[in-house]
């Protein structure tokens, strides 16, 4: 069944965005029994599983310092606040992003300075960054949108140019590799000077419930960020630091350090399922399918596409919702035109190709499950429309 403008209407498939009990199936044992383990050790906060995962995941980013906390968001403040800015100190991000890039940055009273992105990788447009800065500016947030890198080179050789921080929001590209010009490779969030995830369940790597991370390889920053998410202490019931309280449950640490062994593996099985869509899909010019950077790897968070119009968009969206297959769009109303950010330093001409995504983007099914049968189906009903 599907609910669509207000009525059931009986439909042919059942085929969600995310799969996430048919991954578990294939881990089931190990992750009750990692589970149980922790509910009977009485260690839920902090606990052992925590700093396994802590490692592991340090290990497998190359970076010195994994500060586990509650969720993606608190990261992304938590970075800032490591960073001491100051209220009225600008943050440049990018407006075709989810909100909590922008909202973390605002919740701070520091000012959001929003930029458009690339029509291709859909990430930061390194190009207009130098126009926005100005002696305020202390900070760039590039956000690795839908599961690649962005142009990291060059957002780090304006930043040092500039002496401004570079708080990489990794979201969505966790496992995701960047070439740097001088051929050295690093993972996406390595590069800058924080890096900050999300494990929400649908991300690539995600727990059960919430979950997040910051990640550098700067002692000093990474002693702050962990006194921060800790009220402030680093000595027990001793504040020299106005902070938070944000810490990863040693249950989703669990889970996580399980599926963490896996993450190569699931990434591989969303890059197979993104050749399948553009095998089953074949080269239709009313859509345009997702493009790889010439430097980074995708991961495939979302399997994102570029319809040639809205009407066609929206067509296509209402017939896959009628079948039974189910579709987003990632993001409808992009953060400059949000009532909460909407401002005079915003004019609608500077953002002309988040504008263009925004009214023509949609993203298909993606997850670790997908099968060639699967989609077929989906391209084959996305084709009954081109």
């Amino acid at each position: 069944m599907a609910y669509i403008r207000g009525k059931f209407i009986q439909s042919m498939y059942n085929i969600p965005m995310v799969d996430l009990q048919g991954q578990y199936k294939y881990i089931e044992n190990d992750v009750d029994e990692a589970v149980l383990k922790s509910i009977k050790s009485g260690k839920y906060i902090n606990g052992p599983e925590v700093t396994s995962f802590k490692e592991n995941l340090q290990k497998y980013l190359g970076v010195k310092h994994v500060i586990p906390c509650a969720n993606g968001t608190d990261a992304l403040q938590l970075a800032l606040m490591a960073a001491n800015l100051k209220p009225g100190d600008e943050v440049i991000a990018p407006s075709f992003t989810f909100v909590a890039t922008a909202e973390v940055i605002a919740l701070m009273g520091l000012t959001p300075v929003l930029i458009d992105v690339h029509p291709d990788t859909f990430c930061l447009d390194e190009t207009k960054l130098e126009d926005l800065i100005t002696p305020n500016t202390k900070a760039i947030v590039p956000v690795h949108l839908f599961g690649q890198v962005a142009n990291m080179d060059a957002i780090m050789a304006i930043a040092e140019k500039h002496n401004l921080l570079v708080v990489e929001d990794n979201a969505q590209a966790i496992g995701a590799d960047f070439t740097s010009i001088d051929g050295s490779v690093k993972k996406a969030g390595s590069i800058g000077h924080i890096g900050c995830t999300s494990f929400f369940p649908s991300k690539n790597l995600g727990c059960y419930g919430d979950g997040g991370a910051v990640f550098t390889n700067d002692d000093a920053l990474a002693k702050r960020i962990a006194v921060m998410a800790n009220h402030g202490m680093d000595v027990r019931y001793y504040h020299d630091e106005v902070g938070i309280n944000s810490r990863l449950d040693s249950i989703q640490a669990a889970i996580l350090d399980i599926k963490l062994k896996k993450l190569d593996q699931y990434n591989a099985a969303r890059q197979n399922a993104a050749d399948l869509y553009r095998k089953y899909l074949g080269s239709e010019i009313k859509l345009t399918l997702p493009v790889v950077a010439d430097n980074s790897t995708h991961v495939y968070h979302q399997y994102t596409v570029v319809a040639e119009s809205q009407t066609l968009r929206d067509a296509i969206i209402a017939h896959l919702q009628k079948v039974g297959i189910a579709c987003a769009v990632y993001y409808p109303v992009p953060l400059h035109k949000q009532k909460a950010y909407r401002s005079e330093r915003y004019p609608d001409e500077a953002f002309p190709v988040t504008n263009h995504l925004s009214e023509n983007v949609f993203s298909l099914p993606m997850h670790t499950e997908l099968t060639a049968e699967v989609v077929e189906i989906i391209a084959n009903e996305i084709k009954t429309l081109l």
